[in-house]
């Protein structure tokens, strides 16, 4: 699309175009080729470290600034909550004094949510439907299961995602059922998918699979939103579902106006239905795709750039790749082997600490990354007996809390009536006089009636079987929530909050039944959460029914993230990938670890290999891989060997310790060096510990 023509330009103009420019040449050749290029379809194939964010960003801010795109017309879709934010900012500094009003930045889920909230009647939803978390979904399984099988109702909740996923609605998942677990889960998946509909709600996963649908159905509709969004830019491309190809897919139609930015070599997500095969599906289903390589890395050295493409040379190609950079050779890789477990954590722990204080680097600055979460625990132990502040990542999101969970347990059920779990967590927390006989025989009613229990508790002759104690607090609490509901709509959200928590006394609450401790840091997170709704709602001039909805998608609190602390990084290597830290531990190397016995049982290597070359580019400068010799497991200590990745590691780039094939007198000299290095810093009192 070319710069419309204009007859004279503004000083404002020309300044905005400038800058663009100017942007455009500090760019690399190929990046500045993604950015400019809008003549199809575009596949951005963006190696680890590679600038892929700034792309993104850049392109839009090309879209609007140089194309003659409106902002509305705009959709950049990414994965998580954290990448939206941060590319949200990086598009607000490009586009200084240049009006964004309208544009898209969101999770696929997000997205999916605002086409789902304007289409629910087309679907048979009302606007204001629930959305169910996990646990929701996990009570509606067991009752529909009638069992508290905690494995096998994990096992039917993956299965039924799994489906969502690939886009297999019920009847076909029974005609796929190969087995008697899947044959079972099939049938429950009918029962649960009604059971949704009659509250009103969805869950995760319907967010992208109801969407489609709508557009299968409604060409009408797909019709507006293409016309609504007329560019598309996807970032982890290799991280899609079946579901979300065929999203972006209808969305783009035929002429294929997007940019997808993706990176085989990461695609790391095959457990959750990501499909790595999407990639090579678009060349399939868009016959003028361009493919546009970006192979410089910016973060890491030569050295850690060739272990990471001498292991991923491994595995088949989708697309040839190979990551370089301009920042030096940098150290050795070191590769050592410990004992067990024990000594493996104190031994990293240690080299962690000699290192920091010889290079007078900060705690944020290194990262323990490992397979699996279980093996966090003993790298803890080590870090709190040395005082080194550290955070994990995958601790409890913000509104897995109890409290945070009451609380949005009042909004769902204000913006949905029809919400039966909202509704018994409502009615239950803090107690009101509706006890369990209460709610059986309404449930029984509603159910008997096929209503909610909300609308239940108005019906005559349900009325007439309860007694008028347990009626009349049954009626305070409904009418309750019909006041609340009135004000929702046109009073600001912090002061409908406000009034709500001291109508149920919910302060008084946590401290008749917590410790004064917990009471007291519970009735904080109420406070943080009441304090960032009441900002949200004058921000972006929303009620409380707006905002309910788009709670129930976030991990985690906006605006809670404070600077980065100056504390080590402990992390799974799945959670890790995006991040970048200077130097990197990658622990537990062993087969049957890394990679994980499961993976190998089942032909899944290929990933396994991922998931290695995603934790070597995390690293900047320096890179520590180690293993254990032994490991205790079931309280008995088995022989462990070494990753097979190790193997696959550049020889020349390595340096090996700890094993009996490893040069002793050489790791002795090394050894020596350094402690002859910190006693110098000592001695000179340049040494900064802290």
């Amino acid at each position: 699309m070319l710069l419309h023509a204009c007859s004279s330009f503004s000083p404002r103009f020309i300044h905005r175009a400038c800058r663009q420019i100017n942007m455009l040449n500090s760019m690399n050749p190929q990046q500045r080729e993604a950015v400019k290029y809008l003549d199809g379809p575009l596949l951005v194939l963006a190696g680890a470290g590679s600038g892929k964010t700034r792309v993104i960003t850049q392109k839009i801010s090309y879209l609007i600034e140089q194309c003659g795109y409106a902002p509305k017309e705009i959709a950049a879709i990414t994965f998580t909550n954290k990448a939206a934010r941060e590319m949200q900012e990086r598009v607000g500094q490009l586009l200084q004094g240049t009006n964004a009003k309208g544009l898209t930045i969101a999770t696929f889920h997000s997205l999916g949510l605002q086409m789902l909230r304007q289409e629910a009647e087309l679907l048979g939803y009302k606007p204001q439907f629930s959305i169910l978390d996990s646990s929701d979904s996990f009570k509606i399984l067991s009752d529909a299961l009638a069992t508290t099988d905690k494995q096998l109702l994990r096992k039917t909740q993956w299965q039924i995602s799994s489906w969502k996923n690939a886009f297999i609605n019920p009847d076909q998942a029974a005609a796929l059922a190969d087995e008697e677990l899947s044959h079972a889960a099939a049938k429950v998946y009918q029962v649960y998918q009604q059971t949704l509909k009659a509250y009103q709600a969805v869950d995760f996963d319907d967010l992208i699979k109801l969407p489609v649908e709508l557009f299968e159905q409604h060409p009408d509709a797909l019709r507006k939103w293409q016309h609504k969004l007329k560019y598309l830019l996807i970032d982890e491309y290799q991280d899609t579902n079946a579901c979300q190809y065929k999203l972006v897919k209808m969305l783009t139609g035929v002429e294929g106006r997007f940019t997808a930015v993706g990176d085989d070599d990461q695609a790391i997500y095959g457990w959750r239905g990501a499909d790595v095969e999407n990639l090579r599906q678009l060349t399939e289903d868009f016959s003028r795709l361009k493919v546009i390589k970006l192979e410089q890395n910016y973060r890491s050295t030569v050295r850690i750039l060739r272990a990471a493409n001498q292991v991923i040379a491994n595995n088949p190609k989708l697309f040839e790749k190979k990551l370089w950079s301009e920042l030096g050779m940098g150290d050795l890789i070191q590769v050592s082997a410990a004992k067990d477990e024990e000594h493996e954590a104190e031994s990293v722990v240690m080299k962690l600490l000699a290192h920091k204080f010889e290079h007078r680097t900060k705690f944020l600055d290194y990262a323990i990354l490992y397979r699996g979460n279980h093996q966090a625990r003993i790298f803890e132990q080590q870090l709190r007996q040395h005082k080194i502040p550290y955070t994990i990542s995958g601790g409890q999101s913000f509104f897995d809390k109890a409290e945070i969970k009451d609380l949005v347990s009042y909004l769902r059920l204000i913006a949905n009536e029809d919400d039966d779990p909202a509704f018994i967590r409502a009615a239950t927390t803090p107690k009101k006089g509706i006890g369990n006989t209460t709610l059986e025989r309404l449930g029984e009613y509603a159910s008997a009636h096929k209503m909610s229990l909300f609308e239940a508790a108005f019906e005559g002759d349900f009325q007439r079987t309860m007694g008028n104690r347990q009626l009349e607090d049954l009626l305070t609490f409904c009418q309750f929530i019909n006041r609340i509901q009135v004000r929702a709509e046109k009073d600001p959200a912090g002061e409908v909050l406000n009034d709500l928590l001291n109508a149920i006394n919910y302060e008084a609450f946590l401290y008749d039944t917590e410790e004064p401790r917990s009471a007291e840091n519970k009735w904080k997170s109420v406070l943080d959460f009441v304090g960032w709704l009441t900002r949200k709602g004058d921000e972006d001039e929303k009620n409380l029914l707006a905002l309910t909805q788009m709670i129930s998608l976030m991990s985690m609190l906006e605006g809670r993230e404070d600077e980065e602390p100056d504390a080590v990084k402990l992390s799974t290597l799945h959670a890790s990938k995006g991040l970048e830290y200077g130097h990197v531990f990658l622990v537990g190397c062993e087969e049957g670890i890394l990679p994980h016995r499961e993976s190998v049982d089942q032909g899944k290597i290929e990933e396994e290999r991922r998931l290695m070359y995603v934790g070597i580019t995390r690293a900047q400068k320096s890179l520590h891989i180690s293993w254990c010799r032994k490991r205790k497991r079931a309280g008995e200590f088995e022989s462990c060997e070494p990753s097979r990745f190790i193997a696959e590691l550049p020889e020349e780039d390595v340096r090996h310790s700890g094993q009996p094939q490893s040069d002793p007198a050489a790791s002795k000299e090394n050894a020596r060096q350094r402690m002859a290095q910190i006693r110098a810093m000592l001695g000179s009192g340049t040494g900064n510990v802290s």
